[in-house]
C-alpha cells in the first residue's frame, strides 16, 4: 500500500463523517434561520450553533472513549450508567464540602475508571462476549446510582463545581473547551503511541494480537478504563451544568448516541481502525439534528424519527458497496 492510499484510508471515514456534518449544518441552517444567529453579551457567544456544540459535549466524551472500545472489537453498553453514577458521586462530594471541586471531580473520574475496569475484567478474564459483559453494568449501574442517591434529585450549592460547565474561556463554554482537549489528547494517543497501534492491532486480529506477545488483558482493561473515564467525566459536566444529579435520568441513552456517533464517524464495529475525529463530528451531527427538530416544534417521537432516519442515510453513504463503481472498484 502506497503512502498516499494509506493516508487516504485514515483520514478518510473523518473527512467523510466532517463532510455529513457540514451538508447537515447547512440543509439545517437553510431552513431554519434562526440556526445562523449568532450573539456576544458580556464577551460570551450566544446562539443555536454554539448551543449545538455545548449539548453535544457528553455524547462526544462518550463516543471518544466508545471508539477505543469499539476499535478492539468491543462495546461499551455501561457509559450511560457510569454517567449515571459518576454524577452521584460528584454531587455527594461536593454536598459534604462545596469547595471540593477538584476532589469530586477525581473522586467521579475514579469511580469511572474503576467500572470501566470491571467491565475490562469480565471480557478479558472471564471471556464474555462485550455486549453482554457491560449489559451487567448497564442494568445494575443505574440501580446502584438510585441506592447512592436514595432515589432523591441530589441538587447542591456549589459555584466552583457548576463553573466546570457554566463558565466560559475565549467566549465559548467550558465544556467545548474540555471535549476539544480530550479529542487532542486522545487523537495523539491513538495515533502516535504504542498503545493505539497495539491497540487497533487488536481489533485487527485478536489471535494474531496474542501470538504476536501483545498485553491483550492490559489493553482490553485499558480500553474499558479509558471509556469508563469519558463516561465519568460526561455525567460530572452534566450534574455541573444543571447543578445537580439525577440518577433516573442522567446519562439516559448515552450508550445509543455514542455508538451511532462512532459508527457514523467512520470506525467499524468490526474493530481494527479508530477515527476520534469522525466520531466527534458523529456528536455534532446527532445533536444537530435534535436542535434543528426542536426549533421546527417537533415532537419527541418525531424527532427521534428523524434523528433515525438521518443516520441511516449517512450510514448508507458511507457503505463500501454504495461507494464502490459498478466494476466492484473503490470509488
Amino acid at each position: 500500500m502506497s503512502a498516499s492510499s494509506g493516508a487516504a484510508q485514515r483520514f478518510g471515514p473523518s473527512a467523510r463523517a466532517a463532510l455529513a456534518l457540514i451538508c447537515v449544518l447547512a440543509l439545517a441552517a437553510a431552513s431554519t434561520p434562526g440556526l445562523r444567529s449568532l450573539e456576544i453579551r458580556d464577551g460570551r457567544v450566544f446562539g443555536a450553533l454554539v448551543d449545538i456544540g455545548f449539548r453535544s459535549v457528553p455524547t462526544m466524551l462518550c463516543a471518544l472513549g466508545m471508539t477505543f472500545v469499539i476499535g478492539t472489537r468491543g462495546v461499551d453498553l455501561s457509559v450511560g450508567s457510569v454517567a449515571s453514577i459518576a454524577s452521584v458521586v460528584a454531587a455527594l462530594g461536593v454536598r459534604a464540602d462545596a469547595t471540593s471541586v477538584a476532589s469530586s471531580l477525581a473522586l467521579a473520574l475514579t469511580c469511572g475508571v474503576a467500572l470501566g475496569l470491571f467491565n475490562g475484567l469480565l471480557v478479558a478474564r472471564l471471556a464474555l462476549q462485550p455486549i453482554l459483559a457491560t449489559l451487567v453494568l448497564f442494568t445494575a449501574g443505574r440501580g446502584l446510582a438510585q441506592m447512592a442517591s436514595d432515589g432523591n434529585v441530589l441538587a447542591f450549592d456549589a459555584p466552583g463545581f457548576a463553573a466546570l460547565a457554566s463558565s466560559t474561556l475565549l467566549g465559548l463554554p467550558n465544556p467545548l473547551w474540555i471535549a476539544l482537549v480530550a479529542l487532542g489528547v486522545l487523537v495523539v494517543v491513538a495515533t502516535r503511541t504504542a498503545f493505539g497501534l497495539y491497540v487497533q492491532a487488536l481489533g485487527d486480529n485478536p489471535r494474531a494480537a496474542r501470538l504476536a506477545g501483545l498485553p491483550v488483558t492490559a489493553l482490553t482493561l485499558s480500553v474499558y478504563g479509558l471509556s469508563g473515564a469519558c463516561a465519568a467525566l460526561a455525567g460530572a459536566l452534566v450534574a455541573a451544568d444543571v447543578r445537580a444529579a439525577d440518577a433516573s435520568s442522567t446519562g439516559l441513552y448515552f450508550e445509543l448516541d455514542a455508538i451511532l456517533a462512532t459508527v457514523i464517524g467512520g470506525t467499524s464495529l468490526q474493530g481494527g481502525r479508530m477515527h476520534l475525529v469522525g466520531s466527534a463530528c458523529g456528536a455534532l451531527l446527532l445533536q444537530t439534528l435534535t436542535t434543528t427538530a426542536a426549533m421546527h416544534g417537533a415532537a419527541t417521537e418525531g424527532a427521534l424519527l428523524i434523528k433515525a432516519v438521518a443516520v441511516l442515510a449517512v450510514c448508507a453513504a458511507q457503505s463500501g458497496k454504495l461507494r464502490a463503481s459498478p466494476t466492484g472498484a473503490r470509488a
